[in-house]
């Protein structure tokens, strides 16, 4: 059974139609590159898997037990995001926020998990540590275990290594793959670095306002849209 099912889905702006056709199925596991030029509809599309924007037309259908509520999810920072004055165990805590259901206060087992996603990001040194002291690439490992706190299925990542240096986007890159290969954790990640972002997914979708391709990785790089859409190089 499939862990995320689009068909034929359409969003529209005040009448507008920006994204059309979208129909692909995710089963447990894959790792999903987006890819396209910007504003060709990869965040409208984000916003609709996690429920943020309702489409127009077609179905977004969840299995495997699977709601918005349980994907984990690494958007883009704003700098005011990034000056946030809480220590690395609040921020990462915070991603078991929708696990609470009636309690009003963290019990052992979202306390377990928070603790396990930071061992899985190799976080653990900087539990106390203030978010906003950190490196650009220490601050991306922390909001990717707070993600994780939020999901054991999917996780959802919108341009994670923007802004990061070279080592720090290929570290990150690493421990997505980990993630996927040993946790079994569906990725979708949006990347405008398609060079360094598709060697690790295994299906890609690419997006200019409407599905131009959807398929296996090396599928897409043997067509003219892959070959002409790397020799572009900017995204």
């Amino acid at each position: 059974m499939s862990l995320i099912s689009l068909k034929d889905v359409s969003f529209s702006y005040e009448g507008r139609i920006v994204l059309s056709g979208v129909s692909f199925e995710l089963s447990d596991g894959d790792y999903l590159c987006v890819v396209g030029e910007n504003g060709a509809g990869k965040s409208t599309l984000l916003k609709g898997l996690l429920g943020l924007k309702k489409p127009s037309g077609g179905q977004i259908l969840f299995g495997d037990g699977l709601s918005n509520s349980e994907i984990g999810c690494l958007p883009q920072q704003t700098q005011t995001q990034r000056d946030f004055p809480a220590s690395v165990w609040e921020v990462v805590l915070s991603g078991c926020l929708n696990r609470l259901s009636f309690f009003p206060f963290y019990r052992r087992k979202e306390k377990e998990r928070a603790e396990q996603a930071m061992e899985y990001l190799k976080i653990t040194g900087l539990r106390k540590h203030c978010y906003r002291n950190l490196s650009g690439g220490q601050q991306q490992r922390t909001l990717l275990a707070r993600a994780l706190c939020a999901t054991s299925k999917l996780l959802i990542l919108d341009e994670p290594v923007s802004g990061l240096d070279p080592r720090a986007q290929l570290e990150l890159y690493e421990l997505v793959r980990d993630l996927n290969r040993k946790l079994h954790i569906t990725i979708i990640m949006v990347s405008h670095d398609v060079r360094q972002a598709l060697p690790y997914a295994n299906k890609v979708l690419h997006l200019a306002h409407k599905q131009l391709f959807f398929g296996g990785r090396e599928e897409y790089l043997e067509t003219e849209l892959g070959k002409g859409f790397l020799k572009g190089g900017e995204q």
